[in-house]
């Protein structure tokens, strides 16, 4: 099953495992669950920071990728 569900960014902490990147995103939904997935790089925007609204995509429950969500100024 294949989802959408908008979060807020609470920690962004990225890393490397013998140079190929990895981000662990803390991520806050409006239910109050957490959820802190590990991503490659590709999978969420560059520079994303902790207080972003985004939209999360996931797939039999695991987050696949992140992006920003659309705002009515960047829409």
């Amino acid at each position: 099953m294949l989802g959408e569900r908008k979060a807020i960014v609470l920690e962004v902490k990225g890393w490397d495992v013998h140079g190929v990147g990895y981000v662990d995103v803390a991520l806050g939904f409006q239910d109050r669950s957490v959820e802190t997935p590990r991503l490659g790089r590709e999978s969420i925007p560059d520079d994303l920071r902790a207080g972003e609204e985004v939209l999360v995509t996931s797939a039999m429950s695991v987050v696949v990728s992140i992006r920003r969500a659309e705002t009515e100024t960047n829409a």
